[in-house]
């Protein structure tokens, strides 16, 4: 990325700078959709941009959805990402693309989702839940620290932030009933999470080395996986959960490349128990990356994913080393994002103890979601020139239909 300066007003310092440039789809009025990148508080129309002055790369930016983008590989992705830093910092540039104002876009999903894999790879996370829901028993099960463990989700209720989710219904429990019963979600949670958008397809019988990581993976998206945890309790034995997930899981319109976030590596905080060679990875392998997590306007909890024991890389190995292939718009998560601290839980779920410790949200006592409450995770970084900004993932709970 260029070392000059910014031409575009009120860009220089935000966010937003050009050491970021993320993605989105966006739309304006009756104008088809295509991609659009953020500089401070403006898009920079990158259909447009590649029309008029890359014609050749119309059939990549100049779309509804990232996945040609994704498709076209690292070095193409570098190619767009340069071209893109010298057209917001050479002034020769300034009347020759459009700048949108952010607050006259609407973003739809940024990419096609093909596959989606959730992991659960915050020790302190799993140890919460482990200590909630097994108190004389221990807290991680005996293949955590040895393998990422994850579940496959569902890629067709992945919708992108702004969208309301309305309670899921199911099945629920109580461990005192004799029998269960079927209605609205009473114990419905928030999961902050880290999304990693997959670029590269491989075919089955393929495996991926954790040092492919930076060709295969285009960039990250903040995640809010919604979870109905009395749905999940009575459900997920022996097979894991399904229905207290599937309803809907929420990300963030914008994709930051991950070569935005190179100054924000950090060593893993620390594998105690050897992994087999295939998980194996040198160099810094975590992201120093900071959560926000807002419920009605009040930040509840400050989750931080340096703290995380798997990496991202080792995720991506594990997911493919049993031949499972990729495809492009792939995307998988981190699992709920918690540090050691009370202030650091990723989840209502620990942050209330399971609902016995109630937290202060706007001055009241809250444990799990009630209907009209209004979720916001911000996610930020280190980056070149200071902190930027990864989007946000916002979503307002309706009633069960």
């Amino acid at each position: 990325m260029t070392d000059q300066q910014t031409w575009v007003p009120g860009a220089a310092g935000s966010l937003y700078d050009v050491d970021n440039l993320p993605y989105a789809v966006v739309t304006t009025g009756e104008a088809p959709a295509r991609l659009g990148v953020r500089i401070g508080d403006l898009v920079l129309d990158l259909g447009a941009a590649a029309r008029d002055l890359r014609p050749e790369w119309a059939g990549l930016l100049d779309v509804a959805a990232l996945n040609p983008l994704l498709a076209a590989g690292p070095a193409t992705w570098a190619e767009v990402r340069s071209w893109v830093g010298d057209l917001l910092t050479d002034p020769a540039h300034r009347d020759r693309v459009t700048l949108l104002p952010l607050a006259d876009v609407a973003c739809r999903l940024p990419f096609e989702v093909a596959d989606y894999v959730d992991y659960y790879a915050s020790e302190h996370h799993a140890t919460n839940v482990g200590r909630i829901f097994r108190p004389d028993g221990e807290a991680l099960l005996p293949n955590w620290k040895h393998l990422p463990v994850g579940y496959h989700g569902r890629a067709g209720s992945i919708v992108v932030s702004g969208t309301a989710i309305h309670r899921p219904a199911g099945q629920r429990k109580a461990p005192d009933d004799a029998a269960p019963a079927y209605g609205p979600s009473r114990r419905l949670d928030i999961e902050a999470e880290l999304g990693f958008v997959v670029g590269r397809g491989v075919p089955l019988g393929t495996r991926v080395a954790t040092a492919e990581f930076a060709d295969t993976v285009f960039g990250v998206a903040g995640v809010n996986d919604w979870s109905a945890r009395d749905i999940q309790a009575w459900e997920y034995v022996p097979l894991g959960p399904n229905l207290a997930k599937s309803f809907a899981t929420s990300i963030s319109a914008w994709v930051t490349p991950l070569a935005a976030l190179e100054p924000a590596r950090v060593p893993l905080p620390g594998q105690d128990v050897p992994v087999l060679p295939y998980l194996q990875e040198d160099g810094p392998a975590g992201y120093d990356i900071e959560v926000e997590v807002e419920l009605n306007g009040t930040v509840v909890a400050r989750p931080p994913y340096r703290t995380m024991y798997w990496s991202p890389a080792q995720m991506l190995a594990h997911l493919t080393v049993n031949g499972a292939s990729l495809r492009v718009g792939d995307l998988y998560a981190s699992g709920t994002i918690s540090g050691p601290e009370r202030e650091q839980r990723g989840s209502f779920l620990e942050l209330s103890w399971g609902g016995r410790e109630p937290f202060v949200a706007g001055g009241e006592e809250r444990t799990f979601l009630e209907d009209g409450d209004e979720v916001v995770l911000r996610y930020t970084a280190p980056g070149a020139r200071g902190r930027i900004g990864l989007g946000e993932v916002r979503g307002r709970i309706l009633p069960t239909v």
